[in-house]
């Protein structure tokens, strides 16, 4: 009776602590699915907010090219708008400019036929003078603010760019058929632009 009942307390000794064991194996198994189960949240979690601030960087991103590409349209039209404004301001100073000219023209013309006269006359050699000295700083200011002659010599090619021909003569000379024999009224330049066409005489 005593070694059963020792059997007895053995086996349920024994019965007690492979239920322990069982119980200890599950919490660890539970506690493992546990730790597994974190560690997955805690991946999609983070996945989660990378994906979040990668969104957040490219529309940081989208925002900053498009302030950059209105900041570069922006500077395009200020520098467009400088271009334009200087380019308006040189042609109305040149257009003032081309008026007072072409206004002054007929006094320069004024003073040469005047020099021509005075020249044939040496009784008249000091008003001469005086009126070559005139003309000279007048001829002298109107060059600086770019006016410039036409260089035409007889036997010189008509350009009707350039040229007006008032009249046509027999030419002296096979050579000069459709030359030009003389100027009647000189041409002149404002920088590169003709403000007085050249008055001609040309062969035929």
């Amino acid at each position: 009776m005593a070694n059963k009942a020792f059997e007895d307390k053995n086996l349920n000794e024994s019965s007690v602590e492979e239920m322990n064991k069982s119980e200890q194996e599950q919490a660890t198994e539970e506690k493992s699915q546990n730790e597994v189960d974190n560690t997955a949240d805690n991946m999609q979690k983070e996945n989660t907010e990378t994906k979040a601030q990668e969104s957040a960087v490219g529309k940081l991103e989208e925002e900053m090219n498009n302030l950059k590409d209105k900041y570069l349209r922006l500077y395009s039209d200020f520098e467009n708008y400088k271009r334009r404004s200087a380019k308006e301001r040189l042609e109305i100073i040149s257009s003032a400019n081309k008026d007072l000219m072409i206004e002054l023209l007929p006094v320069l013309d004024d003073f040469e036929r005047a020099l021509n006269v005075s020249n044939e006359n040496t009784e008249t050699a000091p008003v001469h003078e005086g009126v070559q000295l005139v003309y000279t700083k007048f001829l002298k200011i109107l060059e600086q603010k770019g006016l410039k002659e036409m260089e035409i010599e007889p036997g010189d090619a008509f350009d009707s760019e350039y040229h007006e021909a008032v009249a046509q003569i027999p030419a002296p000379d096979e050579n000069l058929k459709g030359k030009i024999i003389d100027v009647i009224e000189k041409g002149y330049y404002l920088g590169d632009k003709v403000i007085r066409f050249a008055k001609v005489v040309t062969g035929a």
